[in-house]
């Protein structure tokens, strides 16, 4: 019996992707096999997905920056985007700054396509990148609408530790959710999560919760697995994704993602 599932999001890193950030050929093969459409559902901004679209031969819609933004590749156009005003970013820079002292902050802007960082944020990649600026004053990070707020700790704990803070500290002011192995959180507008931004691109495809297969590994998938008709964790899941999940399959580095649609679509 053919699977009742007419769309597949899939979450990118530590999911579609292996650990050295690589698509295996298993997984090529599978995606480009696939009977229906694949959309990548990620916390990426824009500007990251051409090292993935890079190695697929036709690359898929993506709803990224934790479901602020959606885009369509064959174009290069931003579908929709949705961004914390100015107004919002002031208010939860100072409670931020006011409870955690050593709180660096930084901000996807331009739907994504630049990003602006605090001097004490620990940039270690795309520093060169000519939309990749360090901020001169700490006004600066809050002068334009962005589409995620980012916020790291070097004294906070550990990564749930770090969130459960931050997410008290905003009570409900923003949204807030964790996808990294270190003390940062990425903070949107209130009701943007991934769910919300693969609603809108279902609904616009015509397509219905119940028919969405969804695959994640961290945090920041909950809102799209809960959402989904039917929910896989990865075999690396945090442990809240695999406990919400409806299966669980092998890991990232094993391709389960191609493991799972191997066996649901008879490919």
């Amino acid at each position: 019996m053919p699977a009742p599932f007419r769309l597949v999001a899939s979450d990118i890193d530590g999911t579609l992707i292996r650990s050295d950030g690589t698509l295996s050929p298993r997984t090529i093969d599978v995606i480009e096999r696939l009977p229906v459409p694949l959309v990548l559902v990620t916390g990426r901004p824009v500007r990251w997905l051409r090292q993935l679209y890079d190695q697929m031969s036709d690359p898929p819609p993506a709803v990224c920056a934790n479901g602020a933004v959606v885009y369509d590749p064959d174009t290069d156009e931003v579908l929709v985007a949705t961004s914390m005003d100015v107004e919002l970013l002031l208010d939860v820079a100072k409670k931020l700054r006011d409870a955690v002292p050593d709180i660096s902050l930084a901000v996807e802007v331009e739907d994504g396509r630049a990003f602006w960082y605090d001097e004490n944020w620990p940039m270690r990649w795309e520093s060169e990148h000519r939309q990749v600026r360090v901020l001169t004053s700490p006004e600066e990070l809050t002068s334009v609408p962005a589409v995620k707020l980012l916020a790291r700790s070097a004294s906070a704990g550990s990564p749930d530790d770090f969130f459960a803070l931050v997410s008290r500290t905003l009570g409900g002011l923003a949204e807030t959710t964790h996808s990294s192995s270190s003390a940062l959180v990425e903070i949107s507008a209130a009701g943007v999560t991934k769910a919300a931004g693969l609603a809108w691109l279902s609904e616009r495809e015509g397509i219905t919760a119940e028919h969405v297969l969804a695959f994640g590994d961290m945090p920041n998938d909950l809102p799209m697995l809960a959402w989904a008709g039917h929910s896989v964790a990865m075999g690396n899941a945090h442990p809240s994704v695999a406990e919400i999940a409806d299966e669980v399959t092998a890991t990232n580095d094993e391709d389960g993602v191609a493991v799972f649609l191997e066996k649901t679509f008879g490919l």
